[in-house]
This record gives C-alpha cells, structure tokens and sequence, in this order.
C-alpha cells in the first residue's frame, strides 16, 4: 500500500513539474500538426476537384512520409538555430505556443502554395518543364549549402576536405546560375527581425514569416520531389518534420541543433539533393522533349 502511494506521488510531482511549460506545448504542437495534415488534405481534395485533369494519389505511402521528414530536416539548420535562439529570447510556455503555431502555419502556407502552383503549372507541360528545371537549381543551391555545413562542423580534416571539393564544385556551378537564384539568397544577409516584447501579437507575425524569410528555397526545392513522390504523403512528412524539430527544441535547443547540425548529415543531404537535382533535370527533359514531339 505504501509503495503504491509513493508512485502515485512521484507520478504527482512529475506532472507538476511538467504542467504546463512542457505537457501544454508538447500536445498543441501534435493537435496543429494533425489539423494541419487534414487541411492540406482538403486542399488537395479540392484541386482534384476544380483544378487538375491528372488526380492527385490520397493514399498515404510511408516511404514519402519519410521522405518529406528527412528533406525538411536536412533543410531545418538555419531554422532550428533561429527558433533556438528565439525560444531563448522569449522564455515561457505561451511564448513556445506562439513560437510553434506560428512556425506551423507559416510551413503549411507555404507547402501548400507550391502544392497549388505546382498542380496548375501541371496541367501545361512546358512551363511544367521550366519550374521543375528552376526547382532543380535550386537544389544544387541546397547541395552547396549542405557541403557547407558539413565542412564547417567537420573534425576530420580529410572528410572536411572531401566536403570542401563539392561545396567548391557547386559554388562555381550556382555562381553562374546565380542570376536565376537570387532572390533565394536574401535571407543570409538580414539581420534577426526586432521584436516588442510587450506586443503579443509581434511574435505571433514574426513566426509566421520565419519560413517565408528562412525558407523560400526550400520551398522551391519541393517542386521536383512533388512530380516525383506522393504529393500528399510528402506533404505530411513535412508536417511532420516540423512538428518533430519543435519538439527537440522544446526540450533542448542545443542539442537539437547539434544533432541537425551533424556534419555527415549534412554531407549526405548534399548528395542526395544532387541526386534529386539531376533527376529533376532528366524529368524537366523528358516534358520538353514530349512537347517538342507533339508540335512536330
């Protein structure tokens, strides 16, 4: 009877110790990703409906789940260690709230505009060709930065310099393509945006445009991946990815950004957005020679 008691207790304790800087946060942030998940179902659901000739597939396939959850991951560095330090700047569980809804929206606005953009520009296989060409830039972009990453966190001199030869390989590839990026790039040379503490609403806007400010070329990048993978699975791992990184941040920025950080990472990212790049290339090929031949 008495050992019941004291684990009654100590089950007590921990949940007071929890309630509500963790358990609060910790559940909206599964609440907002499941309401967003079904959202961008609708959506989906209403483009098949009034959009596209070419249905989009509503089953769910866990190989693109995954997919969509490593991508945005791999993709997440500069976020994880804005919130991180944002989370610092604003302590609290109502500022967490702020911080991971308005992150949330702001990753599913943005998904989802590429979802419609993507499935109108479906429907004319030309322009179809020239963004899923652009979108494929873009991810040699996020190749370099990838490379970049790993060779700036990488103790080994001989990995740092494998590192270093592919970030310099695609530093002279996206120097050239730099007229077509551009506007990608102006996020790395803005300060960290002023927010008035006594203004609730400040935070609530500024999280909202974290992913705008800190992640229009990834959203670029999704482009390729849609035509290629499950648009609604990939979707969800997105969600998904993010809920995950809002969670590890909850608990432990530093270590959370160590983990996302990690050099070999960041290093296979990189190959793996070449892989996608090129296959964005040879698919954005495949379109223009198809258009080509019905003109002919």
């Amino acid at each position: 009877m008495q050992k019941s008691h004291t684990k009654e207790h100590l089950f007590e304790e921990v949940v007071e110790s929890l309630w509500p800087d963790q358990i609060v946060p910790l559940f909206l942030t599964t609440v907002v990703f499941l309401v967003l998940s079904l959202l961008y179902y609708l959506i989906i659901e209403a483009l098949n409906v009034f959009v596209g000739k070419q249905q989009i597939d509503l089953q769910i396939h866990s190989a693109s789940v995954l997919l969509g959850m490593a991508i945005y991951l791999k993709t997440a560095v500069d976020f994880a260690i804005y919130i991180g330090n944002l989370m610092r700047k604003f302590p609290g569980w109502r500022n967490r709230i702020k911080i991971e809804i308005g992150t949330a929206l702001g990753n599913a606005v943005g998904t989802a505009l590429v979802l419609i953009i993507w499935d109108i520009f479906r429907e004319v296989p030309l322009l179809m060709a020239i963004m899923i060409l652009y979108a494929s830039i873009v991810l040699f972009y996020l190749a370099e930065d990838g490379f970049e990453h790993a060779k700036k966190q990488a103790k080994s001199k001989r990995f740092k310099n494998l590192a270093l030869m592919f970030e310099k390989a695609l530093e002279r590839l996206n120097r050239i393509l730099l007229p077509l990026t551009k506007f990608l790039h102006s996020h790395e040379e803005e300060s960290e945006p002023k927010v008035d503490k006594r203004k609730s609403t400040n935070l609530w806007k500024l999280s909202f445009i974290i992913p705008f400010v800190l992640g229009a070329d990834d959203f670029a990048g999704y482009i390729p991946l849609f035509t290629t993978f499950n648009v609604l699975s990939f979707g969800i791992g997105v969600f998904l990815g993010h809920m995950l990184l809002n969670i590890f941040l909850f608990l432990s920025p530093k270590k959370t950004v160590k983990v996302v950080s990690n050099p070999v990472v960041s290093f296979i990212g990189g190959l793996v957005f070449i892989f996608l790049a090129l296959w964005g290339i040879k698919e954005a090929g495949i379109l223009l020679f198809e258009v080509i031949k019905s003109l002919g």
